[in-house]
């Protein structure tokens, strides 16, 4: 069964969350998006989804695009054209250091992960998207969280999300989480140049 939820406040920004992506990661992200209410969107539009259960490949792997679950959700981006996009994933605890080890790069093609706090990690989404379906300005967020989390590492997760939920744009986004991340937005900056090239946001 897919959860989906849309609360509509205007015709710009327009958002879109998507859960679930692979595995039983669903189990997980719902917790969150299930959490976000009417309140969270001052303006624009906010579509949510949460997917069940499917193979787990990762998105780094050209091949989940041409999965089923891979094409729903390119098919949905396409149809909304988010000017916010938020993948949510959640991951195993142990596989922590190999996200966000500095070599990363090396072994995947795409920077670590950095650690927001609590466990809760924050990147840009895979480049087979990021690159293809959305404009160089738009906002792509990948955000982990771990699959058996605690209350503090899902206050922080949904903190991220609502704050992408109440900006108007990313210029107000960015300024948000450089209030509580100023360290770890300059590092997003510095990854997002050396991935794709200057001019890319952060995030």
């Amino acid at each position: 069964m897919v959860f989906k939820k849309i609360i509509n406040k205007g015709y710009n920004p327009t958002r879109l969350f998507i859960g679930g992506v692979h595995g039983k990661e669903g189990l997980t992200t719902i917790d969150a998006i299930s959490n976000i209410s009417e309140n969270d969107v001052k303006n624009g539009n906010l579509t949510m989804y949460n997917f069940d259960k499917s193979p787990y490949i990762s998105t780094l792997d050209r091949h989940y695009y041409g999965s089923k679950r891979g094409k729903e959700i390119i098919s949905i981006i396409r149809d909304i054209k988010p000017e916010m996009y938020v993948e949510l994933h959640c991951y195993n605890s142990n596989s922590f250091s190999k996200l966000t080890n500095l070599n990363r790069k090396e072994s995947t093609g795409v920077p670590p992960l950095i650690h927001l706090e609590k466990g809760v990690l924050i990147g840009s989404t895979s480049p087979y998207i990021r690159t293809s379906l959305f404009k160089e300005w738009d906002v792509c967020i990948t955000l982990e969280i771990p699959c058996n989390y605690s209350i503090e590492s899902l206050e922080v997760y949904l903190n991220v999300m609502k704050a992408v939920a109440g900006s108007k744009d990313k210029y107000e986004l960015l300024d948000r989480l450089r209030a509580d991340y100023p360290e770890q937005v300059k590092t997003a900056a510095k990854y997002a140049v050396e991935l794709y090239w200057d001019g890319y946001p952060p995030l």
